[in-house]
């Protein structure tokens, strides 16, 4: 009982001084991943870019992105997440920066392809150093707190981004100008400044005491022992029957997210009839306060009970059902149902993050997780990609939306499979399985 205590107060501890750090990475992440989409009417307009051109730039990212993924992610497991997180953020930064001297489609292809590379193994990379710290009966907790990096992205970036539009002119820079290079350098100087306060392990801390240390590092060494893992070996990882279908999961529900976040600036703008700006920056920012609560809200509900595969299905699936609404005229539905698409999108990913670690572990997971997110990014290629082409087959700007929501559903179904390959409910003996 009193290591159990002690184990407890050395992750709270962990929370309040990771947490906080891994957040604003996450924040800084998303804005430089998605505030081409803020930037898109003028920037398209200034450079000439086609609405094709645009969509292949918007998923072409995710292809460097995946195919760098693994190799990041060993490279980490290696040098530690401390260096490994604080260069790709600040080279993910410079490059975002350096979206300011766009001037034809070629520059804008190959610096989404370089910024792809550059983020490589961010997700996966926080996914296993979570392990380090947390439990697995909190660490969908843990997960949710770190996917507040999203939400809290669009709450504060996007009325930033409109400003930052909105300084056309300043210096002789276009607005876009603005966006791209003042967020790009906060992610670069953001990268510097927490570098010291993230550590690789509990032992090479100073904020916790040695016999916190020791029922920490004691509780996750039980923890190991008695889950089934089946494999801590880089290679066969990526073999493994069931980090396909993990793979497999990623996919369908990024494809679902990544279809709404480049488009969703553009998609509040049509509703409300006007241009991108202060107005659709500061709209833009209500469905992701509801998100900020759902990332709290829901991942705590899924520790509680142990219900991973099942409620993420669920989530998943009011996402479908969000992505049908929200292709309504009328002005507060449509935020309504943007407000669901948006919280259950980001919702559910937290929750379905947690299954990997069941059956991976070492060197194994960190190449496993790494495999998960690279296919998961194949899935933002796709989603660009694909509401494109479905507008343009039927001529109607609704087909991508209905687009997105089948790919919610089918991510629904595949969750709830989990349940029967045994990675979507609790596999721990705990207070909550009693």
């Amino acid at each position: 009982m009193q290591n159990e205590m002690l184990a407890n107060i050395a992750m709270q501890k962990a929370r309040n001084k990771i947490i906080p750090c891994i957040i604003l990475m996450y924040i800084m992440c998303f804005l430089d991943r998605s505030n081409i989409g803020f930037a898109k009417q003028a920037f398209q307009m200034d450079t000439g870019i086609s609405d094709a051109a645009f969509a292949l730039g918007a998923g072409i990212f995710f292809i460097g992105y995946a195919v760098f993924e693994v190799p990041s992610n060993i490279i980490m497991n290696r040098v530690g997440a401390k260096f490994w997180l604080m260069r790709i953020m600040v080279t993910w930064g410079l490059i975002a920066a350096s979206f300011a001297f766009v001037t034809s489609e070629t520059q804008f292809l190959v610096l989404r392809v370089l910024l792809g590379i550059a983020e490589a193994g961010f997700i996966p990379a926080i996914v296993y150093y979570l392990t380090f710290w947390f439990t697995e009966e909190q660490r969908s907790s843990m997960m949710g707190l770190f996917w507040l990096g999203v939400p809290l992205a669009f709450v504060f970036g996007s009325p930033i981004s409109g400003l930052l539009l909105d300084m056309h002119g300043i210096l002789g820079l276009k607005g876009w100008q603005w966006l791209f290079a003042v967020e790009g350098l906060l992610a670069s100087l953001s990268g510097i400044l927490i570098y010291e306060n993230l550590s690789d392990a509990p032992n090479d801390v100073n904020w916790l005491t040695k016999e916190e240390k020791e029922a920490l590092t004691a509780a996750l060494l039980r923890e190991k022992e008695s889950q089934k893992i089946e494999t801590n070996n880089a290679v066969s990882a990526l073999y493994n029957p069931k980090v396909w279908y993990m793979c497999l999961i990623s996919f369908t529900v990024q494809v679902a997210n990544n279809g709404f976040n480049f488009y969703f600036p553009t998609l509040v703008a049509s509703l409300l009839g006007v241009k991108v700006g202060t107005l659709v920056g500061f709209v833009s920012a209500i469905p992701w306060i509801c998100c900020a609560i759902a990332m709290v809200s829901l991942p705590k509900l899924s520790d509680k009970t142990g219900s991973r595969g099942i409620l993420a299905g669920f989530i998943i699936l009011t996402s479908g059902i969000g992505y049908i609404i929200s292709g309504t005229h009328m002005v507060v539905l449509g935020i309504v149902a943007m407000c669901v698409v948006a919280a259950c999108n980001v919702a559910c990913q937290p929750i379905y993050w947690t299954m990997p670690s069941r059956f991976l572990s070492g060197a194994g997971a960190a190449s496993g997780i790494a495999l998960i997110n690279s296919m998961g990014n194949l899935g933002g290629f796709v989603a660009p990609n694909l509401k494109t082409w479905a507008e343009i087959t039927w001529a109607s700007s609704t087909a991508g939306l209905y687009a997105m929501a089948g790919f919610a559903f089918i991510s629904a179904i595949l969750l709830w499979l989990t349940v029967p390959l045994k990675l979507g409910n609790n596999l721990l003996k705990n207070k909550y399985s009693k």
